[in-house]
C-alpha cells in the first residue's frame, strides 16, 4: 500500500513526463516574482517553442472559425493539436492548470483525421480537429478521474462505454480531447487547490486565485490553451472562474446537458444538482457547443437529460425584440460589490437604456438570504460521510475549507431532509411569484425579460480570500440558466475607494471578509463580468440576451 505522498509523487512524475517534450526550459519561464504573467506568450515568451503557426492557430478565439479553417484545409488537425499541446503546456507551467494529459492519445486521433480528410475530402463532424479540454470529473478513456482526492488516483477509465457521454457526442463531431484540468479537493469549493496536484493560479496574477471549482479550465482558456471547456456547476463552479479569468460561460438548468459517466461529490442529491456547462473565449463559442450538444439529442443516450430540442424560435424572439426589459440587481443584499463591479454595472445600464431597452431596479434581498440555510443543509446532509470517506481512502489530509464544511454539524435526517425540500420548494415559488409581478414596476406593464446581476461581488482575489458565492449560488437553488460574461477591466484610476465606499461599514462578517481584500492597485487591469439570468430551462432565449447585451456595451 502506497502513503498518500508517495501517490501524489508517482502521479506528479507520471505528469511531467508526458509533458518534457512540450515544456520550455526553467530558464525560459518568467521569475517566480513576476506576477502578471498574461501576457508573456503573446510577448514572445515562449517563441522557442511555438512557431509563427502555433500563434496563429491558437490566437483564433472562436471554435467555429477554427473550425472552418480546418474543414477549408487551412490547418491540418495534427498541426492544429500540436499547437494547442504546446500553448497549453507553457498555461500549465505559469499557472498549474492540468491533471492529466492525453497528448499521445490525441496526436494519434488527430493523424487519423487527417487521413479521413484526405481520403474522402471532408471533416467528420462540426469540430473536426478542434481541441477539447474538460475539468477533472468528466470520465475520459485511459486516464484518472480523482475529483482533486489522492484516494481515487490510479483507477483509470478502461472501458470506453464508461467514458463521458458529453466526450462521445464532441468525438462524434471530430473533436479531439488533449487534457483534463485542475479542481479542488472535493469539488465543492470556489478556488482551486488539492493535496494531488496542488494550486492552480490566475494568468494575470500568481498570487491570485483563478476561481473554482473549475478554475484548471478557466485558466487554459485565459492563456489561449484550449478554446473550447467544459465544467461542472453546483454554486457556481462554471461562472466563478470565468468571472476571474474574463470569460465566457453558461450555467444551463438541469439536465438538459447530459450528465453521464461524469462522477460528482454527493452522488445522488439531486435537489440542487450539479449542471454540466460550457466555458469559452468568445459568446459565439458558447452558443454554438451548446446548441451541437443538444442537437445530437443526449437524451437518447442519458436517461435523466431533459428531451428539449434547441429552439431556434426562442433564440430568434429575443433577437428580434425590439425592446427588452432588465431587472438589475445591484447588490444581494448581503455582501456589497467591489467599487469596478458596481461602476460596470451602472454603465452597463445606462448603455442599455441609451439604446431604447427598459431597465429597472430588481431587489430580492430577504429572498436571497434565505436561500442560503437551505442549500447548506443540503450540502452537508449526509454529515460530511461522502467527503470523509473519500479524503480517508489514503490518509490524505483535508484542505482547510473542505474540513471546515465537513465539520460543519452532522447529518440530518430523512423527515428534516423532506422539510428542506419544501423550503426550496417554497423559495423556488416565491421568486417565481415575484419575477412574474415584476409587470408593476416596467412602463408597459409587461415582465422582466432578465436579470442582469454581478457575476461575484469582485473580481479575481487573492488565494485562499473567496468567502461568498451568493451571486452564483441563488440561481443554483432557482436552477435558472444563467451566463457570465466580460464587459470591462479593473482601472485603478478610477476605481479606487471614494469618500461613501471608503466610510463603509460592513454589514457581516462575509461582507467585511470581502470589503477587506479590495485593493484597486492590485486588481488594476483584472476582467470585471457581469452574469445574464433567464427562467428555468432558458438556455436559447439567455445565450441570446446575452448576444443583445453584449452588441451594445461592446
Amino acid at each position: 500500500m502506497s502513503t498518500w505522498q508517495e501517490i501524489v509523487a508517482q502521479k506528479r512524475a507520471d505528469r511531467e513526463k508526458l509533458l518534457e517534450p512540450y515544456k520550455l526550459s526553467e530558464a525560459e519561464l518568467p521569475p517566480a516574482d513576476q506576477l502578471n504573467i498574461f501576457d508573456f506568450i503573446s510577448s514572445g515568451g515562449a517563441d522557442s517553442l511555438l512557431t509563427a503557426k502555433d500563434k496563429e492557430i491558437t490566437e483564433i478565439d472562436d471554435v467555429d472559425e477554427l473550425a472552418a479553417k480546418i474543414a477549408a484545409g487551412t490547418y491540418s488537425a495534427t498541426e492544429v493539436i500540436s499547437a494547442y499541446i504546446k500553448r497549453a503546456t507553457v498555461a500549465h507551467q505559469l499557472t498549474n492548470a492540468f491533471s492529466e494529459v492525453v497528448f499521445e492519445q490525441a496526436l494519434e486521433r488527430a493523424k487519423m483525421l487527417d487521413k479521413y480528410f484526405a481520403k474522402e475530402g471532408k471533416p467528420i463532424g462540426k469540430y473536426h480537429g478542434v481541441p477539447l479540454t474538460l475539468k477533472d470529473q468528466f470520465n475520459v478513456y485511459g486516464v484518472d478521474t480523482t475529483l482533486g482526492y489522492v484516494g481515487r488516483a490510479n483507477n483509470p477509465v478502461t472501458d470506453k462505454s464508461q467514458e463521458a457521454l458529453l466526450v462521445t457526442i464532441f468525438e462524434r463531431e471530430g473533436a479531439v480531447v488533449i487534457a483534463k484540468s485542475n479542481l479542488p479537493q472535493s469539488i465543492m469549493w470556489c478556488e482551486t487547490n488539492n493535496p494531488l496536484w496542488g494550486l492552480t493560479v490566475n494568468p494575470r496574477r500568481r498570487d491570485f486565485t483563478p476561481g473554482g471549482s473549475t478554475g484548471g479550465e478557466g485558466a487554459l482558456l485565459a492563456l489561449k490553451g484550449s478554446i473550447m471547456g467544459w465544467g461542472t456547476d453546483l454554486g457556481g463552479s462554471v461562472r466563478i472562474p470565468q468571472v476571474m479569468n474574463g470569460g465566457y460561460g453558461l450555467r444551463p438548468s438541469a439536465w438538459r446537458i447530459p450528465y453521464h459517466n461524469v462522477p460528482v461529490t454527493l452522488d445522488g442529491q439531486e435537489h440542487v444538482p450539479s449542471v454540466i456547462g460550457p466555458m469559452t473565449r468568445t459568446l459565439n463559442s458558447l452558443l454554438s457547443i451548446t446548441k451541437t450538444v443538444i442537437d445530437n439529442q443526449p437524451w437518447l443516450e442519458d436517461p435523466k437529460c431533459i428531451p428539449i430540442p434547441w429552439r431556434q424560435d426562442e433564440y430568434d424572439t429575443i433577437m428580434k425584440k425590439k425592446k427588452l426589459i432588465f431587472g438589475v440587481m445591484r447588490d444581494d443584499g448581503v455582501v456589497r460589490v467591489h467599487p469596478p463591479v458596481e461602476r460596470t454595472l451602472n454603465e452597463a445600464v445606462e448603455k442599455l437604456r441609451a439604446a431604447g431597452h427598459e431597465v429597472v431596479e430588481w431587489s430580492q434581498p430577504d429572498l436571497h438570504a434565505e436561500l442560503v440555510p437551505i442549500l447548506n443543509a443540503f450540502y452537508i446532509a449526509d454529515g460530511g460521510y461522502d467527503v470523509k470517506h473519500d479524503v480517508g481512502k489514503k490518509g490524505e489530509p483535508f484542505m482547510p475549507y473542505v474540513e471546515a464544511m465537513v465539520n460543519r454539524g452532522p447529518g440530518i435526517s430523512i423527515p428534516e431532509y423532506w422539510h428542506q425540500l419544501v423550503l426550496k420548494r417554497e423559495f423556488q415559488t416565491k421568486y417565481l411569484e415575484q419575477w412574474n409581478k415584476s409587470g408593476k414596476l416596467t412602463s408597459t406593464g409587461e415582465v422582466i425579460d432578465f436579470i442582469l446581476a454581478p457575476g461575484c461581488p469582485h473580481t479575481a482575489v487573492p488565494c485562499n480570500k473567496t468567502n461568498w458565492v451568493g451571486y452564483t449560488r441563488v440561481w443554483n437553488g432557482l436552477d435558472y440558466s444563467t451566463t457570465v460574461f466580460p464587459v470591462s477591466t479593473v482601472d485603478k484610476a478610477v476605481d479606487s475607494l471614494n469618500e461613501e465606499q471608503a466610510a463603509y461599514v460592513p454589514r457581516n462578517d462575509w461582507d467585511e471578509t470581502n470589503w477587506g481584500v479590495y485593493n484597486s492597485e492590485t486588481m488594476d487591469g483584472l476582467p470585471v463580468n457581469l452574469q445574464l439570468v433567464a427562467g428555468r430551462l432558458m438556455e436559447e432565449k439567455v445565450l441570446a440576451g446575452t448576444k443583445r447585451v453584449m452588441e451594445i456595451l461592446a
